[in-house]
């Protein structure tokens, strides 16, 4: 590899890891509205989940979830910062255990 890609590669890495401090730092989404988006995938309303924990990294929040059915649930809800307006895809959300299910034909 020459010096100058090494120095683009190494340009490209620093961007990416400054985006996602970023994204992390200006996360905007509320508590009811993990609860409102994770409701939505898995077919419960909001008022019939407890936001157990969540956590941010980069773009993605990841919310552990519990129904009053005692159910238990993982989700991933991309968005909600600054880089994506506030805009979020749609949850990807499974059973505690389970690996998640994207909502998005693609999977992405």
């Amino acid at each position: 590899m020459t010096k100058l890609k090494f120095v683009a590669a190494v340009s490209v890495l620093v961007a990416l890891a400054g985006c996602n401090v970023i994204a992390s730092k200006t996360n905007v989404l509320t508590d009811d509205q993990i609860k409102s988006q994770a409701g939505g995938a898995l077919g419960y309303s909001p008022e019939e989940l407890t936001l157990v924990s969540r956590r941010t990294e980069g773009t993605n929040t990841f919310a552990a979830l519990k129904s009053k059915d005692n159910q238990q649930f993982n989700c991933i809800i991309n968005g909600g910062n600054l880089l994506t307006f506030g805009m979020t895809n749609p949850p990807s959300c499974a059973k505690k255990g389970q690996p998640p299910v994207s909502a998005t034909p693609f999977g992405g």
